[in-house]
């Protein structure tokens, strides 16, 4: 298949650099370092030359390159468990001396370990967890260091022969025909990944603060483009794995580490040999978790014998522990001595195969390679320096093959460069290219329109069908940084075939700076909304939110909507935000409201103009930067806090009433060792205010079949009002701690899970008699019910991971079980709800 001329053109620039890189230097040697027993290539060898302080280490196959300025006699290579071997080197500029290595065990004179019983490996581990504050980079005040990350992508073993010579199947054909390299057991793979990223990762201690600075970022792949947010993901920042931690979050998953706290519970350890690495004697220790099925490592440590110190680790997880997707995780990562005498990862190597969903469909294999090289202790910035977390340099796309081949701790193999040149063709093939869009608009929920710098969606909010607007038609749009770095135009038009009404949304975004960010904007909006029901309540669920425009709509109003503000990230995890909001209230069902407290006069609709402040406060937090917007990471370790005031005074600015709200939230996740992972957010507000019951506060109940995270999920819609209110909701996932030792169960890979959502609050007497019974022309009026003392209580227990995607869960609800309410509809005390997950 012909490459394009843009692919021509690529290809011949790497070229050109790679081979004027290789002329600056006066010698390269390059080879593979193979187990002579096996003819399998040794990773992580150390490549020394002899009387200079030059040297390397091969990768993950074997494979090494060095250049050298001098000609030098000799190399000497040497690896944990093979015998030290040295190879002459040549009067040539170009050479390759392949090296093989004879397995061997360096035995110390005399090892005499005194335990009371059982395998000496405990009293060796034991030692080294006691002494892991004294070796552990986290004790450091601050550190910084160089990091270059790699991560590739393929799709294999689509080439494989079907039993009884039956042709491949459709997929694998057509992957057959697509441009493919031969990787290292000689299968072809399809490359569709490859990022390498530069950059510069900083740590403080008090307070806790990390930052990375990407310097320079080439990323290519199907589906994605060299981006600010693909480069960011792929950083440092996300690459962080340190066993002397409790546990290693990988895909998502916190698998407890041989050297945490859970040690001895979760494995066994055998003293295999003592033996010679490059940096000394190391006892060499097996391990292994007690149950096969745990989500925990199996492998081999080395723990030096003078310090007790870890040194080097080769791990993975057994294909049988609870991993969606995942058929081998491999971690390799090597231990050098910094300047303080802790122990630093300088070279982690991560590789993931995923299983196969049937048996003859393809795989997809994920390399990861990550090197830290030279490393700062002791020396922490201030602490605005760390905001924002994630940075990228003014022309972090600028970079040609000089730089990758200098900065690059292992330079790439032959089959490296050939997948770096097919990943370009295999991107431009047609079908793959309309894959590739389809999976950024399904992640997305934008569909680009390149020439005109604009993105329409989002998708989800396209359609829908209601009681009210009969048939709703909505296009919406964004501009992206190809419009423009400063603006951000967004909006959207909607349309009912029932009420023929036209709805519309625009925004204005002007961001004033980026470091630290902030963002002034404005809004104007018209649409048909429902109480209870709104993106106050319902947040970033933007699922639940498209759903809730379909079916009976109750208690509708038109609301329409004009704000200004701005928005500040104030530094330590800080964010501010101050508006000043202006919105109508048109009800479309029988309301009214008292008008004063000294006659009968009522109305049915008003207006609210109110200044609302959020301080946000998420120091664990990692912001990502998209464009021209901001996108949450997450936070993994520390509680995320919300504080929102709202101020309205009467006849100020056209506002209809004294209005004050105060609320505070607080999200929060934690490991229970081998129990599982918790979840759990905790509120409490108060509106000492007299104002219409659509003003207070209306948890989010769910009449859907579906299981919803944020909401009261046996709750009616409008079920409960409060001027007074405290919420908590826990859920926690056990991870298969059960189901994984049944036999019968544990091949399905079922995830147990319990859940319990409690709400309590109340309304003030002012607030309900507010509310006539009947309005001026003698029509009722629909009211609103109250929490008693009795707090509302609902709990679950459930199973996710159902084919990996699926959820359900069983909800009682032990409070309120008679209760039709206002609302008129009789509630459900017990229900079974379904949802999606799709995760590892």
């Amino acid at each position: 298949m012909k490459q394009s001329l843009r692919n021509k053109v690529l290809t011949g620039l790497l070229l050109v650099g790679f081979y004027s890189a290789m002329a600056q230097n006066s010698y390269l040697i390059s080879g593979r370092v193979t187990d002579t027993a096996t003819g399998e290539g040794v990773p992580f060898a150390s490549i020394a030359v002899q009387g200079k302080s030059s040297g390397t280490t091969s990768d993950a196959d074997g494979r090494y390159s060095l250049r050298l300025a001098q000609l030098a006699d000799s190399i000497q290579v040497f690896s944990l468990g093979y015998r030290t071997t040295s190879y002459p080197i040549a009067a040539l500029t170009t050479q390759v001396i392949d090296v093989g290595l004879v397995v061997t065990a360096t035995k110390l004179q005399e090892v005499k370990i005194y335990a009371k019983g059982g395998d000496p490996a405990y009293r060796i581990i034991r030692e080294a967890v006691h002494r892991s504050d004294r070796f552990n980079p986290a004790q450091l005040s601050a550190y910084q260091y160089e990091s270059y990350t790699k991560i590739e992508g393929y799709i294999n073993n689509f080439a494989r022969k079907r039993k009884n010579n039956r042709p491949p199947g459709p997929v694998n054909r057509l992957l057959g025909k697509l441009p493919a390299i031969t990787d290292a057991n000689g299968q072809s793979a399809i490359p569709v990944f490859i990022s390498e990223t530069f950059s510069t990762f900083y740590r403080r201690t008090n307070p806790e603060k990390v930052k990375e600075h990407i310097l320079k970022t080439h990323v290519t792949g199907v589906g994605v483009s060299d981006g600010g947010l693909i480069s960011q993901l792929t950083g440092a920042s996300f690459q962080q794995y340190n066993f002397y931690r409790n546990s290693l979050q990988i895909l998502y998953k916190d698998i407890p580490s041989p050297l945490g706290n859970a040690w001895e519970t979760i494995y066994t350890f055998h003293l295999k040999d003592t033996v010679a690495l490059y940096n000394g004697v190391c006892y060499e220790i097996e391990f292994s978790p007690k149950r096969a099925t745990d989500l925990a490592f199996t492998g081999t440590v080395w723990v030096d014998t003078l310090h007790m110190a870890l040194a080097q680790i080769d791990a993975h997880v057994d294909k049988r522990a609870n991993i969606n997707f995942v058929e081998d995780l491999h971690i390799e990562q090597g231990w050098e001595t910094s300047a303080s005498g802790l122990r630093f990862p300088t070279q982690t190597q991560l590789t993931i195969d995923t299983d196969q969903p049937t048996p003859n469909s393809p795989g997809v294999l994920i390399r990861l390679l990550t090197n830290a090289a030279n490393i700062t202790e002791n020396r922490p910035n201030e602490v605005g320096f760390y905001d924002p977390s994630i940075e990228l340099s003014d022309g972090y796309r600028e970079a040609d093959s000089t730089f990758w081949n200098r900065v690059r701790p292992v330079s790439l193999s032959a089959s490296e460069w050939r997948a770096m040149r097919v990943v370009d063709s295999v991107r431009n093939v047609p079908i793959v290219k309309v894959a590739g869009e389809l999976i950024k608009l399904g992640v997305l929920g934008y569909k680009p329109l390149g020439k005109w710098n604009i993105d329409l969606g989002p998708v989800l909010y396209s359609y829908a069908n209601n009681n009210i607007e009969g048939n709703r038609l909505r296009l919406g749009m964004r501009t992206n940084t190809g419009f423009s770095k400063k603006w951000l135009l967004s909006g959207y038009l909607a349309y009912g075939t029932k009420d023929k009404e036209l709805k519309y949304s625009v925004g204005i975004d002007y961001i004033l700076s980026r470091k630290p960010w902030t963002v002034l904007g404005a809004r104007q909006s018209y649409d048909l909304e429902r109480i209870g029901v709104s993106s106050d309540n319902i947040g970033n669920n933007s699922l639940f939110s498209a759903y809730s425009r379909f079916g009976t709509i109750r208690r509708p109003y038109f609301q329409e909507e004009q704000q200004v503000y701005i928005r500040r990230e104030m530094g330590r995890g800080f964010t501010q935000t101050l508006a000043l909001r202006q919105r109508s209230f048109e009800p479309l069902f029988p309301f009214a409201y008292y008008v004063n407290n000294y006659d009968e006069s009522t109305r049915s609709n008003y207006q609210l103009t109110e200044l609302v402040s959020e301080t946000r406060f998420a120091p664990d937090e990692v912001m990502l930067q998209d464009g021209n917007t901001r996108i949450s990471a997450g936070a993994t370790r520390k509680p995320i806090f919300t504080l929102q005031y709202n101020l309205s005074l009467r006849h100020v600015l056209g506002s209809d009433f004294t209005y004050h709200r105060i609320a505070l939230t607080m999200k929060h996740s934690f490991r229970m060792g081998i129990l599982g992972r918790t979840y759990y957010s905790v509120g409490a507000g108060i509106i000492p205010s007299t104002v219409p019951y659509p003003l207070l506060y209306t948890p989010l109940g769910n009449e859907s079949s579906f299981y919803v995270g944020n909401a009261y999920n046996l709750m009616n819609y409008f079920e409960f009002v409060s001027d007074r209110w405290a919420t908590a909701q826990v859920e926690h996932n056990f991870g298969g701690l059960l189901f994984n030792r049944l036999p019968l169960l544990r091949r399905l890979k079922w995830r147990e899970l319990i859940t319990a959502k409690v709400l309590v609050g109340s309304v003030s007497t002012d607030n309900v008699t507010l509310i006539p019974v009947r309005n001026e022309a003698g029509k009722a009026i629909d009211g609103f019910s109250a929490l008693t003392r009795t707090p509302y209580v609902e709990v679950g227990y459930g199973i996710d991971n159902i084919f990996k995607v699926l959820r359900v869960d069983a909800i009682h609800r032990l409070t309120y079980r008679d209760n039709i309410g206002r609302t008129g509809i009789p509630v459900t005390p017990f229900a079974i709800k379904l949802s999606g997950w799709l995760a590892f």
